[in-house]
């Protein structure tokens, strides 16, 4: 049985200041991509240990 294809596909958060690929999220491809992702993500950067700006980075 083949897997159905969701219109879904994943994407990292890279931050912005240590440039390291801390989170791994969804998007959606279908309509386009949120303002909100493009700008980028406020989230927590474990090395920093502070809420820097993450972006998407597509492997």
């Amino acid at each position: 049985m083949a897997k159905k294809s969701t219109g879904r596909e994943y994407v990292w958060l890279q931050c912005t200041e240590s440039n390291d690929l801390n989170y791994r999220t969804q998007i959606n491809l279908k309509g386009g991509m949120p303002e909100k992702l493009k700008e980028g993500l406020m989230k927590f950067s474990p090395r920093l240990r502070k809420h820097t700006l993450h972006k998407i980075k597509r492997k």
